[in-house]
């Protein structure tokens, strides 16, 4: 593809053998790459699980026995199915599935409460779900409201052999007891919804790169969760693009070595589906499964039994493996990039991550519109930038003022992003849609930044109102909305305040109705409705809230007040 340097001041920052563009046509679908991959690579471990080791040829088989079971259903193409577990070799699995049959897939995530999980199934459409038995119950409670016939009900034990697997599933049934009681009586369990599919012949649906792939959710300013609409073209480019983008760093590996990722980061989150699933499908590399990243003894004795090359994490990860005092139990001069995304990375823990490993933390940054790679550090850098580096191959920025105009140089303005991974909109909301993008193909991020000389990005504040927590998006309006219906509460508003372990905490301000509210009920009650990263980590209650002449309530305000 002929580069163009025109309006790319950054490309002359580009480390060596990195080019300007890639192409994102030479595979028709994301299908396509994973056939091409499951037989180039049959025999190479695609990913690695508590001890057991699943290739991409038995991948290749359990994915498609799944996809030809979904088949039989009798969903038609395009149809969306949701996945809904944590990181374990059934995700992979269910989302070739899902791919290779001819449908949509919708990550959801496993904290969300049925309430939340209500809404993402209705608004999506999902006509089934592919779950793992811990989240049971929260569906149970919720499925006579959506849309969903078919459950596909997994066990993290499931793949780990007869033997094996048995026993992990006692343990978390029955000892750890992390498998609340549930009825469903029609779901099936996974395996034998292979077992079923491996008698029934898949038919290979006509897949475009303008399908559908994913819908992605991510919040809004209104409160309101919105899939992006991310086609099998979007996330092949960002593949290619983060493929391409590595190049420098993965140099020095021998060619007749296997890559080794790490996969702390949950694979329904768009930075780990992408950069960890898809691009090591793409290249052949094994992905160490994490299936809890906050049990930082249990990565760090996973992460000792391995030689590790990439590993993509946000801030507070970095920081806890960093402090714990089994850090030294993992052998990190193997380490060729460790990838910092999701939320700002601290100074101080991307010096601390240097002095330990010898690898500097390579900031980047995108969004779930994104798919998600559109800005990054080279990969070869020796130190800590404090910015989100460059955009990455075949990617454009442009800052824009309140009017849309571009600013001058050294201007702060709005990040727009253009490029072959922005998504094609959100999923049946075109006003929501128009509001992003702008009449030249620019998706607007709602982040602030500057550019410097050479084309590095930082992000010097926000625009909208988000809070982020430990690299999930959180949104003020859903959670006044939710807290506006609990008897007792007047008014209510939400603002993120500094934290040192999340980056950011949520702040719940609240006027009373009646005397009688406490802070414990309004804390039983959030926690029956959002989230676990959505909880107010602090609650006050004031006899009035800032607002505007007209009534709206000024947010900024009860940020910076004391």
């Amino acid at each position: 593809m002929a580069a163009s340097n025109t309006g790319r001041p950054w490309l002359k920052a580009y480390p060596k053998g990195v080019p300007a563009d890639i192409d994102e046509t030479q595979y028709a679908s994301l299908v396509t790459l994973m056939e091409e991959s499951f037989a180039k690579y049959a025999d190479r471990v695609a990913y690695s699980f508590m001890g057991k080791d699943v290739t991409f040829g038995q991948t290749d088989k359990l994915s498609k026995a799944l996809a030809a079971y979904l088949q039989s259903l009798g969903l038609a193409k395009g149809e969306r199915i949701a996945i809904m577990m944590p990181n374990c070799p059934q995700y992979p699995v269910a989302v070739a599935a899902i791919l290779r049959a001819g449908y949509v897939v919708v990550n959801v995530n496993p904290m969300y409460t049925p309430r939340e999980l209500e809404f993402q199934l209705k608004d999506s459409g999902a006509k089934a779900i592919v779950i793992v038995e811990n989240f049971a119950s929260k569906l149970e409670e919720c499925i006579a409201n959506t849309p969903v016939k078919h459950v596909v009900l997994c066990a993290m034990g499931d793949q780990l052999g007869l033997l094996k697997g048995a026993i992990v599933n006692l343990v978390i049934r029955h000892i750890k007891k992390w498998v609340p009681a549930f009825n469903l009586p029609r779901a099936v369990r996974f395996n034998d919804a292979v077992a079923q599919g491996q008698r029934v012949k898949l038919t290979q649906p006509e897949l475009t790169p303008d399908d559908v792939a994913v819908l992605q959710y991510t919040g809004g300013t209104t409160g309101v969760s919105k899939g992006a609409v991310l086609l099998h073209r979007n996330v092949i480019a960002n593949l290619l693009q983060s493929e391409a983008w590595n190049v420098p760093a993965m140099a020095s590996l021998p060619a007749s070595t296997q890559a080794v990722y790490v996969c702390a980061l949950p694979l329904y989150h768009i930075f780990a589906f992408t950069v960890n699933m898809m691009l090591c499908m793409r290249i052949g590399a094994k992905n160490i499964l994490i299936p809890n990243p906050r049990d930082l003894p249990a990565v760090l004795k996973e992460l000792s039994k391995h030689q590790v090359h990439i590993f993509p994490a946000v801030n507070t990860l970095f920081k806890g493996l960093a402090n714990h005092p089994n850090f030294n139990q993992v052998d990190w001069s193997h380490l060729k990039v460790s990838l910092g995304g999701g939320m700002a990375v601290q100074n101080t823990v991307a010096q601390m991550w240097l002095e330990k490993t010898g690898s500097p933390i390579c900031e980047g940054y995108g969004l779930s519109e994104t798919s998600p790679s559109a800005s990054c550090n080279p990969t070869n850098s020796r130190h800590f930038t404090g910015t989100i580096g460059l955009p990455i191959p075949g990617t454009w920025f442009k800052l824009l003022d309140d009017e849309g105009h571009e600013v001058p140089q050294g201007e702060p303005g709005e990040i727009a992003i253009k490029g072959p991974q922005v998504m094609a909109g959100y999923w049946q909301r075109p006003d929501e849609t128009a509001k992003v993008m702008t009449a030249d193909g620019y998706f607007k991020s709602g982040d602030i930044g500057i550019v410097d000389e050479n084309g590095y990005f930082s992000i010097i504040d926000r625009k909208k109102d988000m809070i982020l927590v430990s690299g999930f998006n959180v949104y003020p309006n859903e959670i006044e909305d939710v807290v506006s219906e609990l008897h007792g509460v007047l008014e209510c508003a939400c603002v993120g305040m500094p934290d040192d372990k999340t980056s950011e905490a949520v702040k719940l301000v609240i006027v009373k109705r009646h005397p009688g509210l406490t802070e414990a009920q309004v804390r039983d009650y959030c926690k029956a409705n959002l989230a676990g990263y959505k909880l107010p980590k602090v609650i006050e209650f004031r006899v009035d809230l800032p607002k505007t002449p007209v009534g709206k309530i000024l947010r900024r305000e009860l940020r910076d007040k004391k």
